[in-house]
């Protein structure tokens, strides 16, 4: 035997009484209008047929009935989502009535004597109106006996009351018929509110889900700007720190101190690069990476990533093998090349011993690349959380050297991009297998090699540099003039506008003119460098070289908009000195 259900709560339990209200309010116009041409019709035929004036009496009384329910109903518009509970009293009252008038319709319309006809046509409509009407009122419980009993109990005693074994028959007929009605009701009952019951349930739980899902937006959106913030504010000492570097080391050239600025430079570089991935990130949500599909070959691919790693593999002990391959895929080389070299690099990462293998192999119209390794594995707890940001696994003390944990994110958000289907298996201590799955494609024909970028033209004479930071335009200015370039730094577009001014008029004269504008993205006080730079390039003709320390993808996305060139903090000088010279003149 099944436990009853628990009760519901107050509150959904009001909720339930609201719409079943409602329910009963909303059909009840048609209800008035069934039982009133029903009585009616009764009446009617039994008048014809006996010519009682009780009959008539009958006919009037449920009439006034009817009348005064409509009036009650259209004087006082039922609130049902204020007064629940007195509506459905209110309605129960009328259900009653309207029984009880049912009921005298034996005692007034049939008249003594043996009228087999008269009460097989009463006893037919009575009960057709009490099945029907019943089931409609069934909503609410309360109905149930107070439509049921009062009518049918008063045909059974009037019935009863005959006296005479037919009569009596009939009567227990209709006892049994009232209890078979009130059971199936209530069964009706029961549905509907359960119904009702996981309707508002179900609703309740979309509404509770759809605040989990703001709340866990809104704290991603606050995430995303927490790490833009903090990697914009790391990345601005450390721009500083980097362009001081480039200048100490050109200055120690050739000295014996010259070591320890390479030193430094490599500890700018590690860190710079723990915040370009974070970089990476950004521009990939923000929609502003753009592959270029085309044939590559696979093979030049694979040495290029054993260039990259073998010193890393031998330094931990670990083989490292990347198999040739004739094979060529459509991609894009460039992210297909940081999507395996994320792989590789966590391959390494997570196998103290034995080694990673990378093999690329034909399946009909398809290539599949395995990186393979024998390292911890990934057990299956945490198999479905390798591609969550900042997730790492077996590193609870973050140490630093296995990477922030972004590295599986950004190879989620690669293999989206150019559509490659990353499958993933592992076993915990025998190691784990990523297997990209890509297409084939022909090897082309003989294709030219690129022409190498040109690394001989000449710098700007004369830049002018935009940035708030006095660190920063105090570094800049120092590697430039330390190659030859005069500089003109300023904190804002109004002290650029005027060296811009007395730039045009000294050139007019003949002197060297400001060649190059150098602006950074986010200015003092939130003035937006990549607008005052747009007004100054279109003011004054000048090209111009951004620099950001935004990972925002919001501001990306507006910046890769603008078409200007932009170089992302930490700029290491090298990066500097090749993008201004790159600019158009």
């Amino acid at each position: 035997m099944s436990a009853p259900p628990e009760p519901a709560p107050p509150e959904l339990a009001q909720r339930v009484l609201r719409e079943q209200v409602a329910a009963v309010h909303a059909n009840a116009p048609a209800a008035y209008l069934a039982d009133l041409l029903t009585a009616q019709a009764l009446g009617i035929g039994l008048f014809v047929a006996t010519r009682r004036w009780q009959v008539l009496l009958w006919m009037a009384l449920h009439l006034a009935l009817t009348l005064r329910r409509a009036y009650r109903r259209y004087q006082r518009s039922p609130d049902a989502a204020d007064h629940p509970e007195y509506w459905a009293r209110f309605n129960a009252r009328n259900v009653l009535l309207r029984s009880c008038v049912w009921g005298l319709a034996p005692w007034l319309c049939i008249p003594a004597g043996q009228h087999s006809v008269l009460w097989a046509m009463l006893i037919v409509m009575m009960m057709g109106w009490c099945a029907g009407g019943a089931l409609s009122l069934a909503v609410l419980k309360r109905n149930i006996p107070r439509f049921i009993v009062p009518s049918m109990a008063s045909l059974t005693a009037a019935l009863a009351w005959r006296g005479d074994s037919t009569h009596l028959f009939l009567a227990v007929g209709c006892l049994l018929y009232m209890g078979v009605i009130i059971t199936f009701a209530l069964q009706h009952h029961r549905l509907l509110t359960a119904s009702l019951t996981m309707r508002f349930e179900k609703e309740a739980l979309a509404e509770q889900l759809s605040r989990q899902i703001a709340a866990t937006q809104r704290a991603s959106e606050e995430k995303t700007r927490f790490l833009a913030a903090a990697s914009h504010d790391l990345r601005q000492p450390l721009h500083a720190i980097a362009l001081f570097g480039a200048v100490l080391e050109k200055e120690l050239q050739g000295r014996e101190e010259e070591r320890h600025a390479a030193r430094l430079m490599d500890a700018v570089g590690a860190l710079g690069q723990s915040l370009d991935t974070l970089l990476d990130i950004s521009r990939l949500d923000a929609g502003v990476v753009a592959p270029q599909i085309q044939p590559v070959a696979l093979n030049p691919l694979f040495l290029a990533l054993n260039h990259v790693f073998a010193a890393q593999a031998a330094d931990r002990d670990l083989q490292l093998r990347l198999r040739a391959t004739p094979c060529w895929v459509l991609s894009d080389p460039q992210l297909l090349q940081r999507l395996l070299s994320n792989l590789v690099d966590n391959a390494l990462k997570y196998t103290p011993r034995g080694g990673v293998v990378v093999a690329a192999r034909a399946r009909g119209q398809q290539v599949w690349i395995d990186v393979r390794d024998t390292g911890i594995g990934i057990t299956g707890e945490h198999l479905g959380r390798i591609f969550e940001e900042f997730y790492q696994v077996g590193n609870p003390g973050r140490d630093r050297a296995q990477g922030l944990g972004i590295g599986l994110s950004i190879v989620q958000r690669l293999t989206r991009l150019l559509a490659h289907p990353l499958q993933v298996r592992s076993l915990p201590g025998r190691g784990s297998r990523f297997r990209l799955v890509l297409t084939a494609v022909s090897a082309p024909g003989a294709i030219a090699p690129a022409a190498p970028p040109d690394n001989t033209l000449p710098l700007p004479r004369r830049v002018l540099v935009i940035d708030d930071e006095t660190a920063i335009r105090q570094a800049v200015s120092d590697l430039l003039q330390a190659h030859g370039v005069a500089v003109e730094a300023v904190a804002g577009e109004a002290e650029a506008e005027a060296v811009l001014a007395q730039s045009a008029a000294q050139a007019a004269q003949g002197a060297s003119p400001v060649e190059a504008l150098l602006c950074d993205v986010r200015l003092a006080d939130g003035a937006d460098g990549l607008a005052a730079a747009q007004r100054l390039r279109a003011r004054f003709g000048l090209p111009v070289l951004l620099i950001t320390g935004e990972t925002a993808p919001r501001r990306l996305q507006q910046v890769h908009d603008s078409g200007l060139r932009v170089l992302f903090k930490p700029v290491a000088g090298d990066a500097l000195l090749q993008a201004l010279a790159a600019l158009p003149r």
